[in-house]
């Protein structure tokens, strides 16, 4: 198969992969958080606990992926370094994420169990992230192909993320919830998106094709001192790392529950509301994933960072006018609440930047592959392309830091506790003396969020508008004065590699 047909293949086959494991991912950064608070009664131990354990799980992973991308380059076989991963990894992640969802412990037996699933979930997950991801360079080292690889894999990644992050609000709040309660249908969504995440991988296990001349290669060593030099002795990525992390901070905080939270404390209890917003706000970036590689080869990357984070300063301009000046149910607009709808549409803005944010940053770390052969003489593919889910878990960690923190303080929890009693009773049989059913449990929780106070709602307001745009800015600042891999100097190293490889040939 020659290469150009080999690619055409590969750029349907590889991006369809990604569709499942981004509703695992999806499911489990967006809505893990949001699933304890409404279907946990947690004292404020518990939920520090819990808190403590993911961000734990994520300095876990600064030994855990590294080293699973070791281990993946010393891999060697018929089926290559990375599908045997793949596949493993995401059978056992499957597995994992139906626990985690259908347990009925409460207190701190679920503390308990909770910190065993999800250490147990950082480590198949990892597998099969890394290993996904780390094919890409193997797949072209072309720069325009690579845009394009990278763009589509995203645009499928996003359409599997949005179709969790726009039905799960639906299906587990309000009346639409399955079952009447969220405790029950999480625990269907989560059976739901298990089978489908390794359906969606046979698309890469049996229709992909990578370069695999590593197979001609020495095995490397499983060393810590390779891991450590690789990630140390090359600047750029050091540099991107830290930029990307940030970045990533940024661009969690609203989606770890903190947004959920507002919508249901400002307008009510409607998970079909806030899906309405996700799903308005993210549908712009369908356009960036799709265009995004013409884009790129017309609008160099940090001009084009700048152009978003004007967009997104914008946007968030626009949510914060919508929570400090507008009152919800005082005046609509083609049949929606005003302040919804001018809140929608400012998130619909700050999301295009901080999506094409993502897109640019997520490209920027893949680079670094070609500047640390031209450094070392090794691509190190694996390692490299394991600081990049590494960076995406911490961060989603430390914005659930920043939400549980936001929670304590704005005294949230006790609402979410009380929500959380009324989900448990409406998911009990109904000859239990305790169950209540879903009409009941609706009024009830009517009742709840009319004890919301004003400053409360405008608590979580402000950290999900101020603190994002504050560190985006960050990031686009450190980017442009630190990394160094813009579009010519990158073609530049692709062509001393190439002509090194020539060289070395004859």
């Amino acid at each position: 198969m020659d290469e150009r047909k080999r690619n055409r293949r590969n750029l349907i086959m590889f991006p369809l992969g990604t569709v499942g494991r981004d509703m695992v991912y999806s499911l489990v950064t967006n809505f893990l958080f949001t699933f304890v608070l409404f279907t946990r009664e947690l004292t404020a131990a518990q939920l520090t606990a819990i808190t403590a354990i993911m961000v734990g799980a994520r300095v876990f992973d600064a030994l855990n992926d590294p080293i699973m991308g070791n281990i993946i380059e010393r891999t060697r076989g018929r089926f290559g370094k990375f599908k045997p991963w793949i596949l493993a990894g995401m059978i056992s992640t499957a597995l994992v994420i139906y626990a985690a969802f259908n347990v009925k412990l409460q207190g701190w037996s679920f503390v308990w169990f909770f910190g065993v699933i999800y250490f147990l979930y950082s480590i198949t997950y990892t597998m099969g992230d890394i290993s996904y991801w780390g094919m890409i360079p193997s797949l072209s080292s072309d720069g325009d192909t690579r845009n394009k690889f990278t763009a589509r894999t995203t645009l499928f990644a996003g359409i599997g993320g949005t179709a969790v992050t726009i039905l799960v609000p639906m299906l587990t709040a309000g009346s639409g919830a399955i079952g009447g309660s969220a405790t029950v249908a999480y625990g269907w969504i989560a059976l739901a998106i298990a089978i489908l995440c390794p359906a969606f991988l046979l698309f890469v296990l049996f229709g992909v094709k990578e370069d695999r001349s590593y197979n001609n290669t020495p095995v490397p060593p499983v060393s810590f001192k390779k891991i450590w030099r690789t990630v140390t002795g090359n600047k750029q990525l050091l540099w991107i790392a830290l930029i990307f992390l940030i970045h990533e901070i940024s661009n969690g905080i609203l989606i770890s529950g903190i947004g959920s939270t507002y919508i249901y404390f400002e307008f009510g209890y409607r998970g079909g509301l806030y899906s309405l917003f996700t799903t308005i706000g993210m549908s712009v970036t369908a356009l960036l994933m799709i265009f995004y590689p013409m884009i790129s080869r017309k609008v160099p990357r940090k001009k084009f960072m700048k152009l978003l984070l004007i967009v997104s300063t914008v946007g968030y301009a626009v949510m914060l006018f919508s929570g400090l000046v507008l009152r919800s149910g005082a005046a609509k607009l083609i049949g929606m609440d005003l302040k919804f709808l001018v809140l929608t549409l400012g998130y619909l803005l700050a999301n295009f930047g901080q999506y094409g944010f993502y897109l640019i940053l997520m490209i920027s770390v893949i680079n670094t592959v070609e500047y640390n052969e031209y450094l070392h003489g090794v691509r190190d593919e694996g390692i490299i392309s394991s600081m990049r889910p590494f960076l995406t878990k911490l961060a989603s960690a430390l914005a659930i830091l920043i939400t549980s923190v936001t929670y304590m303080l704005s005294g949230a929890t006790g609402f979410t506790n009380a929500i959380s009693k009324l989900e448990n009773a409406a998911a009990l049989s109904p000859d239990n003396p305790a169950f209540i059913t879903e009409e009941v449990k609706l009024a009830e929780i009517d009742k709840v969020l009319e004890g919301v106070t004003h400053g409360q709602s405008i608590t979580l307001l402000l950290v999900m508008i101020v603190l994002p745009l504050a560190l985006m800015a960050l990031s686009y600042i450190l980017y442009l004065r630190h990394y160094k891999l813009d579009e010519p100097e990158y073609d530049r190293i692709c062509a001393e590699l190439k002509a090194r490889r020539e060289g070395a040939a004859e």
